[in-house]
């Protein structure tokens, strides 16, 4: 079958995007193995090899198996091997409404389950690039114009690629949708909160702009946050802390803010000191009440962006109002 490959080229290397038809089991075990590299949880592991040839569209199942490899040294892709295997994207298509079940095209979905970057390749923008390929391929092969995932609105690199970049829509706010959830992106001891997301795979990105200092100078932040240097062995650790929120705003647009970076944030806070270890959870827990509250009270998630503030970068998600005849979220 054709159109099934792309060659993209970004920052002087070559890649390889490819929709996985392979009749091999073997060619499968990359896939778990990557995944594992990740997000280092084996727990969480995808279906055995024998599953997933199984679930795969070209063969008896609705999945969708996506890999990115590198250009070997020597030039070309003739090695589409494990070692060379950089990034990966995974979902299977459902409905949306029970009810209806598959008995009307208009009603299925795609599930984006797992899309991920080997860490070595994570400055390429092969995240977006990958749903870019995804989106065509769903549209072509699958004949699907929506699809949906979730992820963790503390994490910046996911809300740029997913609201920003590809403009998908937030459509609710869902507490610890994933239980005690460990590994290298998440902890067990901070609720694994998510977006559920929706994209409408036939609508080209409209971005807006949008002055997001003036925003922040006007005072409509609806987090206060502080930096401060936290004492611990190793020296000392300059950390973004959230001391509270405001949910008595009303302006048209508002701004959240979250960590520069969450991921790292969770590594540098895994120690014993519980005052330390608990600066993520704080984060979690009022940001949790900010989006819960605001989204009840009819604003919706407009944008994110990430400014440079006193030397210093930061992240916000931009909330919009919504005129009084648009329906409102429904706090979950």
């Amino acid at each position: 079958m054709e159109g099934l490959e792309k060659i993209i080229e970004r920052k002087g290397k070559r890649f390889l995007f490819k929709v996985e038809s392979s009749e091999d089991q073997n060619d499968y075990s990359k896939y778990e193995e990557l995944r594992e590299e990740i997000w280092g949880f084996p727990e969480d592991n995808m279906a055995g090899i024998r599953n997933m040839i199984c679930e795969n569209f070209f063969h008896e199942g609705s999945s969708l198996f996506i890999a990115v490899f590198s250009e070997a040294e020597e030039g070309g892709f003739a090695r589409q091997d494990r070692a060379h295997l950089v990034g990966f994207s995974y979902g299977y298509v459902g409905v949306k409404d029970k009810e209806i079940a598959f008995r009307s095209v208009d009603n299925l979905q795609f599930f984006s389950m797992y899309t991920g970057v080997r860490e070595d390749f994570q400055n390429f923008g092969l995240g977006i690039l990958i749903k870019k390929f995804q989106r065509v391929k769903l549209i072509d092969l699958f004949g699907v114009y929506s699809s949906t995932c979730t992820y963790d609105p503390l994490t910046g690199v996911n809300a740029y690629r997913n609201i920003h970049h590809l403009r998908m829509e937030v459509m609710e706010y869902k507490v610890a949708l994933y239980a005690d959830f460990g590994g290298r992106l998440n902890r067990r001891d901070i609720p694994s909160d998510r977006f559920v997301m929706s994209w409408d795979l036939r609508e080209e990105p409209q971005r807006p702009v949008l002055d997001v200092k003036s925003l922040f100078e006007k005072k409509q932040v609806v987090t206060e946050v502080e930096q401060a240097e936290i004492k611990r062995m190793g020296g000392l650790l300059e950390l973004d802390i959230i001391q509270g929120v405001n949910i008595d705003l009303d302006h048209e647009f508002l701004l959240i803010e979250i960590p520069f970076d969450f991921f790292q944030m969770l590594r540098e806070t895994d120690v014993e000191d519980q005052r330390i270890r608990e600066i993520p959870l704080e984060w979690r827990l009022k940001t949790r009440k900010a989006f819960q509250s605001y989204l009840h009270r009819g604003y919706k998630v407009f944008d994110f962006k990430s400014i440079r503030i006193n030397n210093r970068q930061r992240d916000f998600y931009i909330l919009k109002k919504l005129k009084s005849n648009q329906e409102s979220y429904h706090e979950i």
